[in-house]
């Protein structure tokens, strides 16, 4: 009985994940254009033409470094919001309801918004110009040295609602009496977010922790509608190359072998992660 409810998800998991996923793993093993029969076995080739492009290594670099910024700018703004708009404040519902928007908006409408905001003489531009600070405009998409932060700036405009509303989540489940607790005991405001609030806060911020990470590894169609990687590859991501080499260039077996190293490195971290990060979380919820 059990079995014949779970029968149609798992037809559907089989047909549209393990299909495709050992497909790619079969292609990438060919020199192949996507047309032609699978003819020309090269084995590990693809795979070591990969790791030997520069621009795709670069790309992987773009990755960790929007992983980096993610963790060091994205995630401590969401915290701060979602600690400001639990308290009473006037208005807050309709702040979280506009900080949230942007999460709701597809990633072809974000990126076609702020490719017009960032172009030359653009709102952004503008909005310089009206303070005098005309000295501060940039190519803020055709710049390779700025491209890739603006960019970010985008991606943090698109998702740290989402983050923002897991802290919020997060907070709610904590008793007041706590910090009632600790403020009875003479803590300041910051003693009782920093030792009270922030730990039990720990399992949240782990979970939107590993959402930004999975998110930046596989990261593609905002950059592609934005930049579709340039200038000269400076915003490149992993699955961007993957794209370009697959469907512009006809390298589908290649294409494929890009694939199979960004879902293994993907799975790679998400194992580690849960191994080393979220076990304790994991175990703890079982335990319960």
């Amino acid at each position: 009985m059990v079995f014949g409810f779970l029968l149609p998800a798992l037809i559907l998991y089989g047909v549209f994940v393990l299909y495709p996923i050992t497909q790619s793993i079969r292609y990438s093993g060919y020199d192949w254009n996507g047309l032609a029969p699978l003819t020309d076995w090269v084995g590990l080739q693809n795979f070591m033409d990969a790791f030997a492009d520069p621009d795709f290594i670069e790309a992987i670099q773009h990755n960790f470094i929007i992983i980096g910024l993610s963790l060091a700018l994205q995630i401590p703004f969401a915290i701060s919001l979602a600690v400001l708009l639990s308290r009473k404040l006037k208005g807050r519902g309709l702040f979280r309801t506009m900080y949230f928007a942007p999460f709701i908006l597809s990633e072809v409408v974000t990126g076609v918004v702020w490719r017009q905001i960032f172009r030359p003489e653009g709102l952004f531009d503008v909005m310089l110009g009206s303070v005098g600070a005309d000295s501060l405009s940039r190519e803020w998409l055709a710049d390779p040295g700025i491209a890739l932060y603006s960019l970010f700036f985008v991606i943090s405009w698109k998702y740290f609602g989402l983050h923002m509303v897991l802290i919020m989540a997060g907070l709610q489940t904590i008793p007041d009496e706590l910090e009632e607790a600790a403020s009875i005991d003479g803590a300041t405001w910051w003693q009782g977010f920093r030792y009270v609030t922030l730990p039990l806060l720990g399992p949240t911020i782990r979970v939107s922790i590993f959402l930004s990470i999975i998110g930046a590894l596989q990261l593609f169609d905002l950059v592609w509608v934005t930049t579709k990687g340039g200038p000269v590859n400076a915003t490149a991501t992993m699955a961007t190359y993957l794209v370009d080499w697959g469907f512009r260039r006809g390298q589908f077996g290649y294409a494929s072998a890009v694939s199979v190293i960004i879902f293994v490195l993907s799975l790679f971290v998400a194992l580690l992660y849960q191994r080393f990060v979220l076990r304790r979380d994991l175990e703890g919820a079982l335990t319960g």
